[in-house]
């Protein structure tokens, strides 16, 4: 059956829509976007690994030079010079000689064995409260004739071997054996660290002085230390805790000088001072008052600073805290 379109506005009209309604059915949907890259963290940061620590590389014996004295030999060593000059029986610190050789490590002890001492005497005292008999050698006491002429006397009498034997023929006294009880010897417990030797590397630094810093160190010039300005009998403290072991003037270049020994590794040295206010062998606690600040061999007023591990100079800058005291 064929169907037969009707012209007219009516008819137009619905084809129309006919059209729109199959469009619209035949719509496709498109899929959302997903994004499914994986994001890649970056790795966290390591940290730096901490500064190796410099092994005590100082050698056993030292060759005097043109220029040296026992006190800049002690300070380039990090040794107490009174102990330099004990180990090399050196009598007058001040005296040393080119080409001598200097031991820079105490010596081994030495073992001397203790005398032998003999037993004491045995007392010899008469038996009882007898009075002491005279001694005579045998045979000697006058023969004592009977009526027939024949000797009888002294005879001989035979007593076994012991020691109340020997002792009454002698008249000695004998001493009883006494036992002696030895106590056995208990282990020594092992000695504890001096203070700040458990550590060698931990030491409390703390500045030396307020001031502005003049120079820094610089391991390729002479700059061993750095330079702290300030004024005339300015306050110069101890760095940290530890004992003196010089106080004087006695290297050139560093006027009047202080240097203390923290623990086995570190000393700190303090230089160009006007005044010293410690001596010697003194114990010291950190920001103690030690000496007031100068210019002694030195062209203006200031503090030379130094830290040095097993002799050898290192930065300063590295240790103290962050916060200098201007």
């Amino acid at each position: 059956m064929q169907l037969r379109l009707q012209r007219g506005p009516g008819v137009i009209v619905a084809v129309l829509a006919l059209l729109l309604a199959s469009g619209c059915g035949s719509t496709r949907r498109q899929a959302p976007v997903v994004d499914r890259t994986t994001a890649v963290a970056k790795p966290a940061a390591k940290p730096s690994p901490p500064a190796a620590r410099t092994p005590d590389s100082r050698p056993d014996y030292y060759i005097v030079r043109k220029g040296d004295t026992l006190y800049t030999i002690a300070l380039d060593y990090g040794l107490d010079y009174k102990e330099l000059a004990d180990w090399n029986s050196i009598s007058n610190v001040n005296v040393i000689y080119v080409g001598q050789q200097l031991r820079l490590k105490a010596p081994a002890p030495t073992v001397v064995a203790a005398p032998f001492k003999s037993a004491p005497p045995v007392e010899s005292k008469p038996v009882g409260s007898a009075p002491p008999v005279e001694s005579k050698p045998v045979g000697s006491a006058p023969p004592v004739a009977t009526r027939d002429g024949v000797k009888s006397q002294p005879k001989a009498v035979k007593l076994p071997y012991s020691d109340q034997a020997l002792a009454q023929l002698s008249g000695a006294q004998v001493k009883p054996v006494e036992t002696v009880v030895v106590a056995k010897a208990e282990p020594r417990p092992a000695e504890k660290p001096a203070a700040g030797d458990e550590d060698e590397d931990h030491v409390d630094w703390g500045w030396p002085a307020g001031g502005k810093l003049l120079s820094a160190f610089n391991e390729s010039t002479n700059l061993k230390g750095i330079g702290i300005a300030g004024k005339p009998g300015q306050p110069v403290i101890a760095s940290a805790p530890g004992k003196v072991l010089y106080s004087g003037e006695g290297i050139r270049g560093y006027g009047k000088l202080v240097i203390i020994k923290h623990n086995k590794a570190y000393l700190s040295v303090y230089a160009h001072n006007s005044q010293l206010l410690v001596k010697e062998g003194q114990s010291v606690v950190k920001g103690q008052r030690i000496a007031e600040m100068g210019d002694t061999d030195s062209q203006q007023v200031k503090l030379h600073f130094e830290i040095r591990r097993f002799g050898k100079p290192v930065d300063p800058i590295k240790l103290l805290p962050p916060d200098h005291p201007a």
